[in-house]
């Protein structure tokens, strides 16, 4: 083949993990809460195969699906981004990144203000609108950083726009990305810039993620080595510090990443596009809003005839997701979940993969569509969905 698209839907999780509840995640079901809303509207996912996935039967499977599907297990220990991303591109991580639930240490926030000469507020686990309506004021008023983290292995950074401009901010996070290492090395260091007055502070979307180095050779790594392209649309370079990325394109929501794809789509590369939709995650996961994810949802599976009609006979679209999310729960992190795999193309057989036991496959699947030698500990299923 000689074009493959991977679309990430972030966080759009089917169901909890064996291990689900060793995360705290016991019958978390990102799709089963989304489904219930009034606003579900899948037709042309649910016939390329999704509701045939294993577990999905709820979604009112059809007698023949279009698309090659599995139900995909993380090996990994993780249940965050950059784990879930790095095993999806072939990369196993057998421990957790660091999280820091009661805040980060004196010695690391002493070290962070020496090296921007600014002053830390909050220094918790946070909702990422709500620390800017309760440390907004004293931000803007005394120009220090408001530092805070999550269920996630993340060290996030709330500025305001006009108080710290927007290369101070990133020059700020990479600084802060030297520090946090060793046992402190958090999977992303986040630039989160907001806008707006005091009782009306709102994020932008000039958000910027500083991830570690992968700690292993990626199928990104092994493509663009073979000097083949590796596109990312939206945040899929900063979530492997670029490396092996050949081209990166800037997006910021769903919108402008599926209009991104779709205009890859007409371009003549050989290789790999790599698109992450960031909006089921940021905007509705995290915040427990069931219908807004679910007009996501919508929103994607409408758009999905109009990429898979640009799709040329050798090449391959990748459906899949990173983690859960389930804003049906109290809880407003991450979800220990499996995820869906959907391939669809010309040359791909209608065939139900059942369960598989890591992420990882897709990379292998991937390197064996465009002839590329790459060794990873997950089984490629090329062979059982080639025509």
């Amino acid at each position: 083949m000689k074009r493959v698209f991977i679309i990430v839907l972030d966080s759009v999780g089917v169901g909890e993990a064996p291990d689900a509840a060793d995360f705290g995640d016991k019958g978390a079901h990102t799709m089963r809460s989304i489904s219930r809303s009034p606003y579900f509207k899948i037709d042309n996912l649910r016939r390329a195969g999704l509701a045939s996935i294993e577990g999905l039967d709820f979604l009112g499977a059809p007698s023949e699906h279009t698309a090659a599907v599995a139900k995909m297990r993380e090996a990994s220990a993780g249940k965050d981004t950059t784990i879930g991303h790095w095993e999806i591109a072939g990369v196993y991580s057998p421990t957790p990144m660091p999280t820091f639930p009661n805040g980060f240490p004196d010695e690391i926030i002493d070290e962070f203000e020496k090296v921007t000469g600014r002053g830390a507020l909050c220094n918790k686990p946070y909702s990422g609108t709500e620390v800017i309506k309760d440390y907004g004021d004293e931000h803007v008023r005394t120009g220090a950083l408001i530092v805070y983290t999550s269920a996630d292995s993340v060290f996030q950074i709330a500025a305001h726009e006009d108080v710290v401009p927007l290369d101070e901010l990133y020059d700020i996070c990479r600084k802060t990305r030297k520090i946090m290492t060793g046992k402190y090395a958090v999977g992303r260091v986040i630039a989160r810039p907001f806008t707006g007055k005091s009782g009306n502070y709102t994020r932008t979307g000039n958000r910027r993620d500083f991830s570690l180095e992968p700690t292993g050779r990626t199928v990104l790594d092994a493509i663009s080595d073979a000097g083949l392209d590796v596109i990312s649309v939206g945040k899929i370079s900063d979530i492997f510090a670029a490396r092996g990325v050949t081209r990166a394109v800037v997006s910021h929501n769903n919108g402008e990443g599926m209009a991104a794809t779709l205009a890859l789509a007409d371009e003549d590369f050989h290789g790999l596009c790599f698109t992450n939709l960031v909006d089921f995650d940021m905007l509705y996961g995290h915040r427990n809003d069931v219908d807004g994810y679910a007009k996501a949802l919508a929103e994607f599976d409408a758009w999905l005839p109009s990429f898979t009609s640009k799709m040329r006979p050798d090449d391959a679209l990748i459906i899949t997701a990173d983690h859960g999310c389930d804003p049906g729960d109290e809880a407003t992190d991450h979800t220990r979940e499996y995820t869906p795999m959907i391939l669809i193309g010309d040359r791909i057989k209608p065939v139900n993969l059942g369960v598989r036991q890591s992420f990882a496959d897709i990379a292998a699947t991937v390197a064996d569509m465009l002839g590329v030698k790459y060794e990873t500990f997950g089984k490629s299923y090329y062979d059982e969905v080639i025509k």
